[in-house]
């Protein structure tokens, strides 16, 4: 079993993981999702994951990353107020952070990867659809 460690992108910091966040578990209920990993700011804070099974799948490492860089970019409550927006007028599968992360997980997986194959669809954690507002 391999654990990945997140690579430092663009002079990123390594994030802090927070496992049983309760942040996460009020997310997990809104999406009634098996587990949730969300960013605040620069740590990643899961429910129903463990920092193990988080690491596990580059794709969803990658994707929470594309978070950690949008926060930076656009800061906490500029971030926060865009997402909740996006979250009002498109539903979560389609606001436009939850699509850039989308793409981010695919593309940049591989550098999570730490030369280890990709592991295939049926081994990665799904991306919850939601439910609109």
């Amino acid at each position: 079993m391999r654990i990945l460690r997140p690579v430092l992108l663009n002079h990123m910091e390594l994030p802090r993981i927070i496992e049983n966040s309760p942040f996460a578990r009020v997310a997990r209920t809104k999406l009634k999702a098996k587990s949730v990993a969300m960013v605040l700011g620069n740590s990643i804070h899961l429910s129903g994951a463990s920092r193990e099974q988080f690491l596990r799948d580059p794709h969803w490492v990658a994707h929470e990353m594309e978070h950690i860089r949008q926060f930076k970019q656009y800061g906490r409550f500029g971030f926060l107020w865009r997402y909740l927006l996006g979250w009002i007028r498109h539903g979560y599968y389609n606001i436009p952070f939850e699509v850039a992360a989308r793409e981010a997980g695919e593309r940049d997986a591989v550098l999570y990867a730490q030369g280890m194959p990709l592991p295939p669809s049926d081994q990665r954690h799904p991306t919850p659809k939601g439910n609109r507002a």
